[in-house]
């Protein structure tokens, strides 16, 4: 057994504002390999969706991507999809993990979810990426995907589509260069 889960979650805000999920894209990944696959990618909508997370300071996600809200109102219910998505976490006893967890992690355990957490490639990359923090700390930012990209990919280039499954294969490639060089850990 060498096959995690890498999940991205697509939102109109942040938990704490009361964001809707709008996307879930779930890659599996072989570490002995490196080989990834897509094996879940959905739209959802949630009950709580309306009008407001369409503008801001929610629906980012409709200003950053091809995502319209016109495609979620259309969505599967949550219900359905989020049951989906936990037969797929219970198949995967290694567990999942996610480019800053605790963001994608906190809505979905918010959602009644249960995950068997992986550590979080972004607070990993940290020290590698040795990024300048703009705040005055004396730590280094944290990466974001395009930035850990370019570190460990400096000569293919990567503009992220924030969408759930297109992300989570470019963030299952940089758990791998992450397992390889000894960083990235199972529990």
């Amino acid at each position: 057994m060498s096959k995690i889960l890498v999940l991205d979650i697509e939102t109109t805000g942040f938990l704490d504002q009361g964001g809707s999920i709008v996307e879930i894209g779930i890659v599996e990944l072989c570490l002995e390999t490196g080989y990834t696959e897509i094996i879940f990618d959905s739209l959802l909508k949630e009950d709580i969706l309306s009008a407001k997370h369409r503008e801001k300071p929610m629906g980012w996600i409709f200003r950053n991507s091809d995502l319209t809200p016109e495609e979620v109102r259309d969505a599967p219910p949550a219900t359905e999809v989020l049951a989906k998505v936990q037969q797929i976490l219970d198949q995967y006893p290694l567990g999942c993990t996610a480019y800053n967890k605790q963001f994608d992690f906190g809505f979905l355990s918010d959602r009644g979810l249960r995950i068997k957490d992986l550590p979080c490639p972004m607070l990993l990359a940290t020290d590698i990426c040795r990024l300048p923090n703009n705040y005055g700390y004396n730590n280094y930012k944290w990466p974001t995907v395009e930035e850990a990209w370019e570190h460990f990919f400096p000569t293919i280039k990567y503009d992220e589509l924030h969408r759930g499954a297109d992300d989570a294969k470019h963030e299952a490639l940089i758990v791998y260069e992450l397992y390889k060089l000894g960083l990235f850990k199972l529990n």
